[in-house]
C-alpha cells in the first residue's frame, strides 16, 4: 500500500502559511509515512517559510481576479486556465490523494484542478468573512473547517485555528517565570504586552508611548513590540528608555510573549484572536482601521464572551487607556475573569482536526 500523498495549498501571507504548516505537522504526526507537499506562488512569503519548515514547495502563477476593467481583465481567463493546468500537472505528478487548502490566490486553481482529477478537497477558512478561493472550494469540499463559529460557509464545522503547538499547548502559569526571564522582564511584576503585529502599528505605539509613566505606575511592566523602525522616541529622536518599559522591534515567535503577559494589546488578525483564546490570555483588540471590517468581526465573539475588550483604532487614545487598561492592571480579579472567559472559547487542537479530516477523505 502506497504512502498517503497530501498536497496543501495556500500562501501569500503568514496568516495562510502558518496554519498550512501546522496542518502539515499534524499530518506527519498522524502518519509518519505520509508525503506532504505544499503549493504556493513564487511571490509570497511561502518561498521562504515553507522550505524553512522542512516541506517541499512547488509554485504556480498567482492570478488575482481584476476588480475593474483593464487589460489584465482580458488576459485573466487565459492566465487562469494555465494556472489550473499547472496545478493539475502537480497533482498528477505527486499522485495526490487529497488537497487541503487554506485560502489565497493559488487555492482557486488548485481546488478546480483537484475536482477535475477527482481528488477530494478539504478547506480551512481562517476569517469570519470567507475569501473567494475558499467560497469556491467549499462548494464541493469533502470537509470545510472554520476558525470562527458562524463563518458563512455551507456545511462548515467550527474547528478553530491550526497554530504552532508551542502556542496551542502552552501552559501560561507554568511557563510565565521562565518566559519573563528570557525576555529580560521581572518575573514578579504584572505584565502588559503590546504588539501591532510583525510590521508594527504607529497609532498603538503613539498611544502607549504617551502613557508609559501611568502604565508602569500601576506596578506593571510593559513589553512593547513596536515593529521595525517604529520605536517610541522622545522629542530629541532618541529611543525611549524607562524603568519597567521594554521596547523590542520584533520577537521571533510569540509563545514567550503570551506566557509572560497578563494582558495583551494587539490587532485583531484571525491568528492573534484564536491564539490568545487558546492560551487564555485577556486581550484588548484594536482592529486594523482599513479593509472591510474583518478584524472587528474576528474579535467580536471573544469580546461578547467577556474575554477581551474592543476599541476602534481612532479611539485608542491616552484617555481610553486611562479609563480601560489602567483599571485592569490594578485589579487582578478583573483579569482573572477575562482569562476564564477567554479560555472557554479557545480551541487547541484545530491542526489535528484538519489532519484527521484529510486522512478520512483519503480512506473513503
Amino acid at each position: 500500500m502506497k504512502e498517503p500523498s497530501i498536497v496543501l495549498a495556500g500562501g501569500g501571507t503568514a496568516g495562510h502559511i502558518s496554519p498550512m504548516v501546522s496542518i502539515g505537522e499534524a499530518l506527519r504526526r498522524k502518519d509518519s509515512s505520509a508525503r506532504v507537499l505544499m503549493i504556493g506562488s513564487d511571490e509570497g512569503m511561502e518561498t521562504r517559510l515553507v522550505p524553512a519548515a522542512g516541506y517541499p514547495l512547488r509554485t504556480i502563477a498567482k492570478v488575482p481576479m481584476p476588480r475593474r476593467p483593464s487589460p489584465d481583465m482580458l488576459a485573466f481567463p487565459g492566465r487562469f486556465r494555465r494556472a489550473v493546468r499547472a496545478a493539475e500537472r502537480i497533482l498528477r505528478e505527486e499522485e495526490a490523494d487529497v488537497v487541503v487548502g487554506v485560502g489565497g490566490y493559488v487555492c482557486t486553481p488548485v481546488y478546480l484542478a483537484a475536482r477535475k482529477v477527482g481528488i477530494p478537497v478539504i478547506v480551512h477558512e481562517a476569517n469570519t468573512t470567507p475569501g473567494l478561493a475558499n467560497r469556491v472550494g467549499n462548494r464541493f469540499s469533502a470537509f470545510t473547517g472554520v476558525a470562527f463559529e458562524g463563518t458563512a460557509l455551507k456545511r462548515a464545522q467550527w474547528v478553530g485555528m491550526p497554530m504552532d503547538r508551542r502556542i496551542s499547548q502552552l501552559k501560561r502559569s507554568e511557563a510565565r517565570d521562565e518566559a519573563r526571564t528570557r525576555l529580560g522582564l521581572d518575573p514578579e511584576r504584572p505584565t502588559l504586552v503590546v504588539t501591532g503585529g510583525s510590521s508594527g502599528a504607529l497609532s498603538l505605539n503613539r498611544a502607549i508611548g504617551s502613557t508609559i509613566e501611568e502604565l508602569t505606575g500601576t506596578g506593571a511592566q510593559v513589553l512593547h513590540l513596536t515593529g521595525m523602525d517604529k520605536q517610541v522616541r522622545d522629542d530629541s529622536g532618541h529611543v525611549v528608555k524607562r524603568f519597567h518599559y521594554h521596547q523590542r522591534e520584533y520577537l521571533d515567535g510569540m509563545a514567550d510573549a503570551y506566557a509572560a503577559a497578563d494582558l495583551i494589546v494587539a490587532r485583531a488578525g484571525a491568528a492573534t484572536v484564536c491564539e490568545v483564546a487558546a492560551v487564555g490570555l485577556p486581550a484588548v483588540f484594536v482592529p486594523l482601521p482599513i479593509g472591510n471590517g474583518e478584524q472587528e468581526r474576528n474579535a467580536r465573539d471573544l469580546v461578547d464572551a467577556g474575554g477581551a475588550l474592543l476599541v476602534k483604532d481612532e479611539h485608542f487614545s491616552e484617555e481610553w487607556i486611562r479609563r480601560n487598561i489602567l483599571p485592569l492592571l490594578e485589579e487582578p480579579e478583573l483579569l482573572a475573569t477575562m482569562q476564564r472567559q477567554s479560555s472557554q472559547r479557545g480551541i487547541t487542537d484545530a491542526d489535528d482536526r484538519m489532519a484527521e479530516a484529510a486522512m478520512e477523505a483519503i480512506q473513503r
